[in-house]
């Protein structure tokens, strides 16, 4: 079935043909150009192309189970050879989960109370509880429950991590609607101290009107530009904790046990950390070829293409680790604002798959600690799991009858106690927002402006660390294009063709090809890729009404004598194309790395066209095709200049801040961030790489995107590039007109005209 825009457009087809513009009457299809294969395909076609890139992203995530193992060398010949192997992909992981700050040196917990309370804050006959706090990083602060023994030195110190959305309180019992859980109490009574901390919740927020996001969604927004995770913070507050634990008691074995997000925590820091002796991951381990439906606060860039938690369990190993199979935490977030997801407990034989494959990529040192896993337990810290945690610590559980129950001594208040710690990171954000200009001037230090040359040898460095590290490659060779044309829309002006290229398997471009008809025999034009914004087509930018900002800018170049190609670019469908992005993002690639090829296949394929001057291919994008004109000819040599309209501004600053009414942070394009830019690429430094190729941008002075002040301060670096360090001064401009979100049509036709050097009608 065609869409209703597809069947406007169907429309406008019999109107121009049979309307006073229309050069004649089509009797009958046309010969095609170019020796090209008819186009017989039916439906939507964009609607088409988002469910191959679907297939595509899913058959690469399944792909990289296979292409894993080359990031690893694991040598199995004895504990101290397989411990030195790993080392690498330890340093990887630590990168990829943003934990790049030193944490604070600290030799206590700090015990929270006030003037005239009593220091615990709940009692039984042998053990008492502390609310503490601790320093991390900055001023970022653990916060928690301490649970001790009153009676001797501690045997151990274990980290018990509850799911999100538990309070420490609720696993002790100390709230009217909850049971303490025995896990605890059995190992204080036993002799450890266990240090149970706060993590940030899922609470939802309304930051605008109808638009709800949960809070650890908010704070992974804004971490991952600036090149961090909120689980590397909650990760960081873990280690803190061992440092303080490591410093008090030296010797005496270390232990976490974690649940549901405290599972994902306990997974990723005994990976990383190789103090801690035992670890229990329960309500989590699984497959994570899936961790695009899971939270986004979840999300590590990269993540599947070097680990799954086989991997991350081998990276434990030969010290203890323990799965419990226990019930995840159901969670089901509705698409209010954030990334609908979904958390629901693994099939016990994907679970086991994950174990056997752990422990077969240990080899022979599987023999002498293999990785346990515990079956069908009756809830989180099964006395199963309670018993083999506590003898890998060395420590001895009663067998006498349980602990007695607590008795609360005082209140705490574990909401204000989120709402701090909330708080605490969101403002070291903000102060990493403030420092990143000074980030991204020593990353892009090694720019060389001596000569024309020294640029360009300097800037392909930056330009592939773009294309590997940001942009994300799939390093595939671009197929045939095999192109296959129809007629779209003929005037007595011009002649439009729709055309679709292969570009990858289940990856294809299309688009709106508009040739004039006033070319003589033999000549070469130059071509303006014209790119629709968010939610368009490349109908969009030829005239339909409802895209009235587009102001039909294809069709008035192409009636200036250019010829014109319109893509279709993968942003359409809401929910569809986000969720594509992040089924990109675990391995490593956004969006663009699929964008990017189809613009090298259209460009590659134009500039063979015997009508066109590849020399001259030029893209003028607005809004998010302007997010394009950033990007893809940052990449894209075929670009010979490149306008962005209606985006251009201090990008980095729009996507992390939390309190400018222009962020992203508060709006439903949970798709729209980009891993680690506040540290290396912002708009300017984009700029850079698209230099000394002419660049423009068009804004208008009431365009939402951002405040005039934004984009020109953003701007002047650019400029300073191309007029101070470059020379270049004439190959770059800003047009400022008074106008919303649109195509204004006048300087850029005029830079279009100058720089493709084609006479102004």
């Amino acid at each position: 079935m065609f869409s209703n825009r597809w069947t406007s457009f169907r429309s406008l087809i019999l109107l121009a043909c049979f309307s006073p513009l229309a050069s004649n009457i089509l009797a009958a299809p046309p010969a095609l150009p170019f020796a090209s294969e008819p186009l017989n395909w039916e439906g939507d076609i964009a609607s088409k192309m988002i469910d191959s890139l679907d297939q595509f992203l899913l058959n690469q995530i399944d792909h990289a189970d296979t292409t894993r193992a080359s990031h690893w060398n694991r040598d199995t010949s004895s504990v101290a050879a397989y411990e030195k192997s790993v080392d690498k992909n330890r340093t990887s992981l630590i990168n990829k989960l943003g934990i790049n700050q030193p944490r604070a040196s600290a030799k206590q917990f700090n015990i929270v109370s006030a003037i005239g309370q009593s220091a615990a804050i709940a009692e039984n006959d042998h053990i008492e509880v502390f609310e503490v706090t601790w320093p991390v990083v900055d001023q970022i602060q653990g916060k928690g429950l301490m649970v001790v023994s009153k009676s001797g030195k501690p045997k151990a110190s274990v980290i018990v991590i509850p799911d999100c959305e538990q309070t420490p309180e609720e696993l002790l019992g100390l709230t009217a609607s909850s049971t303490a859980s025995p896990l605890i109490l059995k190992l204080v009574d036993a002799g450890c101290s266990v240090l149970i901390p706060q993590l940030i919740d899922r609470k939802m927020v309304e930051v605008r009107r109808n638009r709800n996001i949960t809070r650890r969604e908010l704070l992974h927004r804004v971490s991952f530009v600036l090149g961090r995770t909120l689980t590397g913070y909650e990760i960081q507050k873990t280690q803190a904790a061992i440092d303080i634990f490591s410093q008090q008691n030296s010797g005496i074995p270390i232990g976490i046990f974690g649940y549901g997000e405290g599972g994902s925590l306990a997974l990723y820091t005994a990976a990383i950390d190789k103090r801690v002796s035992a670890t229990v991951v329960s309500g989590y381990f699984n497959s994570r070829n899936k961790i695009w439906n899971e939270p986004l606060d979840r999300m590590v860039f990269g993540l599947l293409s070097e680990f799954s938690d086989a991997d991350l369990a081998s990276m434990v190993a030969p010290r203890t680790l323990i799965i419990e199979a226990a019930d995840a935490p159901q969670v089901t977030l509705p698409s209010q604002g954030g990334a609908p997801a979904e958390i629901k407990t693994p099939e016990l034989s994907v679970v086991r798959a994950e174990v056997d494959k752990a422990n077969r990529l240990l080899g022979p040192l599987a023999k002498k600690q293999r990785i346990q896993l515990i079956e069908q337990p009756k809830n989180f810290g099964d006395s199963t799991t309670t018993s083999a945690f506590a003898t890998a610590l060395l420590v001895k559980l009663s067998t006498a009858i349980s602990p007695s129950k607590l008795t609360s001594l005082r209140s705490t208040d574990p909401a204000n106690r989120v709402d701090a710690m909330y708080a605490e990171i969101d403002r070291h954000n903000q102060a990493l927002l403030v420092e990143s200009p000074y980030t991204r001037a020593e990353f892009m230090k090694n720019l060389k402006f001596d000569s024309p040359e020294a640029y360009q040898q300097s800037s392909a460095v930056y330009r592939d660390y773009f294309r590997t590290q940001t942009i994300g490659d799939f390093e595939k060779p671009l197929l045939p294009a095999n192109p296959r044309m129809r007629l779209f829309l003929e005037t007595e002006k011009w002649t439009m063709y729709e055309v679709v290229l292969d570009v990858f398997d289940e990856v294809f471009a299309y688009g709106l090809l508009t040739i004039p008809k006033d070319m003589k025999p033999d000549e070469k034009r130059p071509v303006i890729v014209c790119q629709h914004g968010l939610e368009g087509r490349p109908q969009s930018v030829i005239g339909e009404e409802k895209f009235s900002a587009y102001k039909a800018y294809a069709v008035q170049l192409a009636e200036r004598g250019f010829i014109t190609f319109a893509p279709q670019n993968p942003y359409i469908f809401t929910d569809r194309f986000r969720t594509l992005q992040r089924k990109a993002n675990p391995l490593g690639k956004t969006l663009f790395s699929i964008i990017v090829p189809q613009h090298q296949q259209i460009t590659n394929w134009l500039g063979e066209l015997p009508i066109v001057d590849a020399d001259r291919i030029a893209f003028y994008g607005l809004s998010y095709g302007g997010k394009t004109a950033m990007r893809v000819p940052a990449l894209v040599d075929n670009y010979c200049l490149s306008i962005c309209s209606a985006d251009f501004n201090d990008w980095v600053w729009k996507n992390a801040s939390s309190r400018s009414r222009y962020s992203y942070l508060f709006t439903g394009e949970y798709e729209i961030f980009e891993w680690n830019l506040g540290s290396t690429f912002n708009y300017s430094e984009m700029a850079a790489l698209i230099a000394p190729r002419p660049f423009m941008v068009e804004r208008g002075h009431f365009d939402g995107v951002a405040p005039d002040e934004r984009v020109a301060l953003e701007y002047a670096k650019v400029r300073h590039i191309y007029a101070a360090k470059l020379g270049l001064a004439n190959k770059t401009e800003i047009e400022f007109f008074v106008g919303p979100h649109s195509i204004n049509g006048k300087k850029t036709y005029d830079f279009l005209h100058k720089h493709l050097n084609w006479p102004k009608p």
